[in-house]
């Protein structure tokens, strides 16, 4: 008998072991793994916290090990804590002279936006190539022993439990459980957040909503140079309605201004390229590639434009950091407005469409003859960088996810915020970047003429601090989640807010709090920030402009 119940319990703590072995529990569970994700993970760990990221993604690091290495900046001297330090570890990687294969450092023309490349001074570098990027991140994880689940893709529709306002699980599609405490969205999509039941926006709020002035719809605003300049036609005939438009014109009505709507800025891939014999690949033809897509760049070459190479910003060893630049180019203008509340399914559909829709205008710039013999040419010394995303064709892993649900939370972050005219309670992490939001749709203009809108700029005349309250949904939907990227804000805030040394920043802050959330076990809306300063403070993170 007594052999017969060891026997019995052995069986037991197998069957037990055999049911459990995809459940996996933690502290800290950070859905993501960007930038966002991985800094409060790395945060988490500093405070004795056990966390798990849970990534969608295999690679880590999101858009900053994707292809944007041309940091936006802004103010760089509200950059803090561990967002600080990566860049501080850019800056010692490019200190060695292995770092420098395909151009001498000495080369280097130091170009950076808003601040040099390289601050000796500070010892931080704000201009990098992804893999170097990557790199770090990788380092991060590896120093500090962070457990990262990757391919691990939530399951939007059943994955996530939520009891008495808690989340107490997630699952994935591939079928594991993941429990914890508190709970970090850190996609770029928000899905966690959505699934959750919190409260979001997606779109362009009116003016009307916040009472603000750069919201909604912005015909005829023009602050950058993403516009057409000249008059041109957008029919397939030139000046002939009856032609039908062309390839990459909206017919609907533009709206009026000032109003909301559902259109998002557009989306692109940050691509590196290289003008280094040795270490360039040809630009791939897509399979589907049609030209007369891009018949309106070539009618903006006829009309005088010149400016191809302005945004080809330089990234150490003869690469760049190419983004969007005037009115025809890699943004793939009114494409993306489902993107975000889409289906896995349907958004691999439409990053296919992204991808075909720019691998395809370089293809056009360098091969066809409505393009000037001059930018042919030129075009003729770059290709993709062969030694970036050598898995996935030497083409970026991440689009530009600019913008995409938007957290309707315990405090809404709006342009009064960002610029200055009223006072952030409880700052937990500084912004600085122009209200900057890319076209969001392209349209026929009264005329009959082709043009874009959504296009803005406004700058800061001082950096801003941003609420602990835009990280935490509304204490009546959920009390154990932080949302440290699809943050509260209004869409003309975060078009400045939606910088990655600030997702870094509130990531770290997110898991400060998360931490002595655990601790005190208490919701995230109830966290004492006088308690959260203190930590942020000892971080190094900047949470007021000095005096």
């Amino acid at each position: 008998m007594k052999f017969l119940s060891l026997l019995f319990l052995v069986l037991l703590s197998f069957s037990c072991q055999q049911k459990d072995e995809n459940v996996f529990t933690a502290d800290l569970i950070v859905y993501g793994g960007t930038s966002a994700g991985v800094m409060s993970a790395v945060q988490a760990k500093k405070m004795g916290k056990s966390v798990i990221i849970v990534s969608p993604d295999i690679h880590l690091g999101g858009l900053s090990a994707g292809g944007l290495g041309f940091t936006d900046t802004g103010n760089k001297s509200v950059i803090g804590g561990l967002a600080r330090d990566f860049y501080h570890r850019v800056y010692m990687h490019y200190q060695q002279d292995s770092a420098w294969k395909w151009q001498k450092k000495e080369e280097y023309g130091n170009k950076g936006q808003g601040t040099p490349a390289m601050d000796g001074e500070n010892r931080t570098m704000w201009i990098f190539e992804p893999h170097v990027a990557e790199q770090i991140f990788e380092d991060l994880t590896q120093e500090n022993d962070l457990e990262i689940h990757r391919d691990e893709w939530l399951d939007r529709e059943a994955g996530v439990t939520l009891e008495n306002g808690k989340i107490t699980q997630i699952k994935t599609l591939s079928g594991k459980t993941y429990r914890g405490k508190v709970f970090i969205d850190a996609t770029y999509e928000g899905d966690l957040m959505a699934a959750a039941g919190v409260s979001y926006h997606v779109g362009r709020e009116s003016n009307a909503t916040y009472d603000e002035t750069w919201n909604g719809v912005q015909v005829g605003v023009y602050q950058h140079k993403h516009y057409f300049k000249e008059n041109i036609s957008p029919y397939v005939i030139a000046d002939d309605p009856s032609s039908g438009l062309l390839p990459e014109i909206s017919a609907s009505p533009s709206g009026e201004n000032g109003s909301g709507d559902k259109r998002l800025q557009a989306y692109n891939y940050r691509m590196a390229l290289s003008r280094h014999p040795e270490n360039r690949v040809p630009f791939p033809k897509p399979e589907n590639y049609d030209p007369a897509r891009y018949e309106l760049l070539a009618r903006v070459y006829a009309a005088g434009w010149g400016e191809t190479f302005e945004k080809y910003d330089p990234i150490p060893n003869l690469k760049t950091d190419t983004n969007n630049h005037e009115p025809f180019s890699t943004d793939y203008i009114g494409k993306n407005y489902d993107y975000p509340e889409a289906s896995y399914a349907d958004r691999k559909v439409m990053l296919k469409e992204h991808t075909d829709y720019q691998q395809g205008l370089l293809y056009y710039m360098s091969h066809d003859e409505k393009i000037p013999d001059s930018v042919r040419s030129e075009m003729a010394l770059w290709g993709l960088a062969k030694d970036e995303f050598v898995d996935n064709g030497n083409w970026p892993h991440q689009i530009y996810v600019r913008e995409a649900r938007r957290m309707i939370g315990a405090y809404v972050m709006t342009e009064h915020d960002v610029l200055g005219a009223k006072a952030v309670p409880h700052p937990v992490g500084m912004g600085s970047y122009s209200l900057d939001s890319h076209n969001a749709q392209r349209f026929v203009t009264a005329d009959g003429f082709v043009q874009n809108e959504g296009d803005i700029g406004v700058h800061p005349e001082n950096p801003y601090s941003i609420s602990y309250g835009t990280l935490v949904p509304k204490k009546e939907e959920c009390t154990n989640l932080l949302v440290p990227v699809c943050v509260s804000s209004s869409h003309t805030a975060f078009g400045s807010i939606r910088m990655e040394p600030v997702f870094m920043i509130l990531g770290q802050s997110a898991a400060a709090a998360a931490s002595l959330a655990i601790d005190g076990n208490v919701a995230v809306q109830d966290v004492k920030y006088e308690e959260l300063k203190v930590i942020l403070d000892q971080e190094n993170q900047v949470l007021t402009q000095k005096k």
